[in-house]
């Protein structure tokens, strides 16, 4: 166990401080994805089956009426575990790659790093999540599939072995990537505008509840912005998971041009927005109980205009 330095858990940018961010992500995103399961299943069934459910409202009432509320949990599992690595491995690595890209791409624009060290995560979170992806996608939307982890793994094994875990992985990183990206780089830069333009003080002279409200309000604008951009992509992932498309390019003939950044929208927006701000939050609140700062990048200007101010008078 690590002993506590200053009242840290750890010095940041060591080994420890990649751990706290790992463990942080993984709770963040396990404990968000799997209180809105409720919400998931509607929108992977108006997702699959766009006929049968055309609004949010009927989807309610006729998987409510069809197979009672327990079906409002189903994927619980899948949600939990896998939105869990996922979390672990986006937010820690992030961490860790930002730091790394900081120190090769030296006075490169900081959009650049963002972008290359949110990318490279993601890629690697999402070879994590796909399989628990695919089984949580029949399971919502396929009653009779399976009742979770426990049997769907062995079924998709049996019947498609390891292809059939990931047969959604390509539009899935077309779906996460270029979330991840807009998500992280709208978060860090809203953090920098927060600090600089409207609270108008340096991070560690605010209140830790100063410091957790601008985390939510960059969590919120990067929610919303990143699940607008990733719609598309989202649409492709449910209809090929359920066997509705036999092919990316077939997935987007079917569902058409126009319906894949429209259709489910506006509930992706009523779940994204919400848990990517609990996520940064909690992700926040670990790292201000293990004594680190919390995320984000901010440009020190304040602080030079200061010095400046303080050796012109």
């Amino acid at each position: 166990m690590s002993k506590l330095i200053g009242g840290k858990v750890c010095e940041e940018f060591t080994p420890g401080y990649y751990g706290v961010c790992a463990i942080g992500g993984m709770l963040s995103a396990g404990t968000t994805h799997l209180a809105i399961t409720p919400l998931d299943v509607l929108k992977v069934n108006m997702q699959v089956h766009p006929i049968k459910y055309s609004s949010i409202s009927t989807c309610f009432t006729t998987l409510l009426r069809e197979q009672g509320p327990s079906a409002f949990w189903r994927g619980w599992a899948g949600k939990f575990f896998g939105y869990g690595v996922q979390g672990a491995c986006r937010f820690g690595l992030y961490e860790y790659f930002k730091k790394v890209y900081s120190n090769v791409l030296v006075d490169q624009n900081k959009s650049l790093i963002f972008f290359a060290s949110s990318a490279s995560a993601e890629v690697i979170a999402n070879v994590a999540l796909c399989p628990f992806e695919a089984i949580k996608v029949r399971v919502q939307a396929q009653p009779h599939f399976a009742k979770g982890l426990s049997d769907g793994f062995p079924r998709i094994y049996a019947s498609e072995g390891l292809h059939g875990f990931y047969r959604g992985l390509i539009p899935l990183l077309g779906r996460n990537i270029p979330f991840s990206i807009v998500m992280f780089s709208t978060f860090e830069h809203t953090v920098n505008f927060l600090y600089k333009k409207l609270i108008q003080k340096r991070r560690e002279d605010c209140s830790r509840t100063q410091q957790l409200s601008v985390t939510c309000l960059a969590g919120y604008a990067a929610g919303s912005v990143g699940s607008i951009i990733s719609n598309p992509a989202d649409n492709i992932v449910a209809s090929l998971n359920n066997k509705k498309a036999s092919s990316l390019k077939q997935a987007v003939k079917k569902i058409g041009f126009l319906n894949l950044f429209t259709r489910s929208l506006p509930i992706r927006i009523m779940l994204v927005g919400p848990v990517v701000t609990l996520q940064w939050l909690f992700y926040d609140s670990i790292k201000i109980l293990s004594g680190l700062p919390t995320s984000g990048h901010v440009i020190k200007d304040i602080e030079e205009d200061e010095k400046a101010q303080s050796h012109s008078r």
